[in-house]
């Protein structure tokens, strides 16, 4: 077997493992969404790193919704140069910066009935956990996606010694092993072939589907951000403007806006 369907062997086992010992908590955490978004708030997303990719995994795509407000900061997320301005180093240096994370959330207005969803493969860069004890400090609910695997076997690295499980309400687990990488091939050291853009990008999916569900159900069927494959290229460009309006109009409040 070549190291390409060792990977994708890795790949499925990540789907078993969600599938079998994770709905509950996807369920608990689309109840706390659509409690959120049917009361008219806001589910926050954030991530740092690669895992900024959830958060746009949520909203905005096709086949996504408003609800959601997503908060990426550059600074932390910007892999594109890597070397130079704007470089790799710098956004791993400060996302140990003690403090950031509160300088982030000043910029933001929160409020009941709003929820936040936090993705982290490690779940114990102080940034994360700042941002985790903040709004645990708002009063607010708190999901977490993280690889439990990883974060449980690694030192914490907040002064509070504390990982993001220890804080948030709702803990889902992306069921990718420890280090990520998956696959080991002869003659080489290291593995190679991170999982848990697989296992972060699935849960998402999951809670998203699930969501959209219980709103329908709920009598508030979201507005989707729908491909012109389905509905053609003119009711597509309809459909994205009045998703975007949708959202600015859900927003503002949090910019202070009203």
């Amino acid at each position: 077997m070549n190291a390409a369907f060792s990977y994708l062997d890795a790949a499925q086992a990540i789907l078993e493992r969600i599938r079998s010992t994770q709905m509950d908590r996807i369920e608990t955490a689309a109840d706390i969404c659509a409690r959120t978004i049917t009361r008219g708030g806001l589910v926050h997303l954030f991530g740092t790193g690669h895992s900024r990719m959830f958060v746009e995994e949520m909203f905005p795509r096709h086949g996504s919704f408003p609800g959601f407000h997503p908060i990426v900061e550059l600074s932390l997320t910007y892999h594109n140069a890597v070397v130079g301005a704007n470089g790799q180093r710098q956004a791993m240096f400060l996302e140990h910066i003690p403090g950031f994370a509160q300088v982030i959330l000043r910029n933001f207005v929160f409020a009941e009935p709003d929820s936040f969803i936090v993705f982290s493969n490690s779940g114990v860069n102080e940034v994360i956990i700042e941002f985790a004890l903040e709004v645990k400090r708002m009063g607010l609910p708190l999901i977490a996606v993280v690889s439990l695997d990883h974060c449980l076997n690694v030192a914490p690295k907040h002064a509070s010694g504390q990982r993001l499980p220890d804080i948030a309400d709702v803990t889902i687990d992306n069921c990718t092993p420890a280090g990520d990488a998956m696959v080991r091939v002869a003659g080489l050291d290291d593995p190679i072939g991170p999982g848990s853009t697989i296992g972060a990008a699935t849960v998402t999916n999951a809670l998203k589907c699930l969501l959209a569900e219980k709103l329908t159900a709920a009598g508030q069927p979201p507005l989707v951000l729908t491909s012109s494959y389905f509905i053609g290229a003119d009711e597509s460009t309809r459909r994205f403007e009045a998703v975007y309006d949708d959202y600015r109009a859900r927003v503002q409040r949090v910019y202070g806006c009203r």
